[in-house]
C-alpha cells in the first residue's frame, strides 16, 4: 500500500530521524542529541541516489539554465532538506547558515567544500591598526567585515561520509562542483528564515598586507588561520532555479508503519 511503501523508504526514515534529532536542538550539548544526530549520520551514510529516483547527469556541452537547482522535499519548523544539483563547473559561493546546523551527504559526483568557522566574538571583531586590505575598503564596507577562521577544505563523493556544520564550526561554506555535474542531499536545522534572523548571506575572502609596503602577509602559524570576510550581494553569475522532487513522499510527522 502507498502508506507502508513510504514508510518504509529510506529517505522517509531520514526525515523521521532528523525531525527526532532537531527537535532537541535546544538541548544540543548533551549526550540525547549527540546520538540521535550519529544515527542521523549514519542513515546518511547509507542513502543513494536511486532511494530518490534520481541518476547521475551528463555534461551537456555548453551550460544552459541555471547553474544550481534545488529539488525540495520537506520542510518542517525543525528542519528542512532538499537536493541541490550542480552543473558541472558550477559554484555555491561562499555563505553562511546564521544559527543553523546542517549535514550535507554527497550523491553523485565530486564537490570541493572550502569551510570557515565562524568566531563566538565575530560581532565585535574588527581588525587591528596592522591590517590592510588589498584592495583597501570602502568606510561602508566595515561594518559588513567579518573575523574568520579557515577550518578546511574537503573534496567529496558519493563514497564520503556526510560533511557537517554548526553554528559556529564549518558555518561559512563554498562549494564547487569536480569533474562534472553533483549532486548532494542536504539538511538544515532549523530552515532558513529571514523574519527569525536567519537569512542567508554571501561573502568573499579579502587579501590582507603587511605594515610594509608591498610585502605579503607572513605565514601563519600551524594552527587555523585567521582570515576577513566581507559581505557581499549575492554573485550576478550565481542563482538557483527549481525541479520537482521525483523520489519517495515523505511527511516527516509520521511514524513508522502508519498509513495514509
Amino acid at each position: 500500500m502507498p502508506g507502508d511503501k513510504m514508510a518504509s523508504s529510506l529517505i522517509q526514515t531520514i526525515a523521521r530521524q532528523a525531525r527526532t534529532t532537531f527537535k532537541l536542538l535546544p538541548l544540543a550539548e548533551t549526550g540525547g542529541f549527540q546520538d540521535n544526530l550519529q544515527q542521523l549520520n549514519s542513515l546518511l551514510e547509507k542513502i543513494q541516489v536511486e532511494d530518490l529516483n534520481l541518476g547521475p547527469r551528463r555534461s551537456q556541452g555548453p551550460r544552459h539554465g541555471p547553474p544550481v537547482t534545488y529539488m525540495h522535499i520537506c520542510e518542517t519548523e525543525y528542519f528542512s532538506m532538499g537536493v541541490f544539483l550542480l552543473q558541472g563547473g558550477a559554484c555555491i559561493p561562499l555563505h553562511d547558515h546564521p544559527g543553523m546546523h546542517g549535514l550535507l551527504k554527497v550523491l553523485y559526483g565530486s564537490v570541493a567544500v572550502k569551510c570557515f568557522d565562524k568566531e563566538e566574538t565575530e560581532s565585535g571583531a574588527r581588525p587591528g591598526a596592522g591590517v590592510q586590505f588589498n584592495p583597501p575598503l570602502l568606510p561602508c564596507q566595515q561594518a559588513t567585515l567579518r573575523r574568520s577562521l579557515q577550518s578546511s577544505t574537503e573534496v567529496l563523493d558519493q563514497a564520503s561520509g556526510p560533511c557537517t556544520l554548526t553554528p559556529l564550526h564549518n558555518n561559512m561554506h563554498q562549494i564547487d562542483a569536480l569533474d562534472g555535474p553533483a549532486a548532494f542531499l542536504d539538511i538544515l536545522a532549523p530552515p532558513y528564515d529571514p523574519e527569525a534572523g536567519r537569512d542567508c548571506h554571501y561573502f568573499k575572502r579579502l587579501q590582507t598586507v603587511s605594515e610594509g609596503p608591498g610585502k605579503a602577509s607572513p605565514a601563519p602559524p600551524p594552527v587555523q588561520e585567521a582570515v576577513w570576510l566581507l559581505e557581499v550581494p549575492q554573485p550576478s553569475d550565481f542563482w538557483c532555479g527549481g525541479e520537482p522532487y521525483p523520489g519517495p513522499k515523505v511527511v516527516p510527522d509520521r511514524e513508522a508503519g502508519q498509513m495514509e
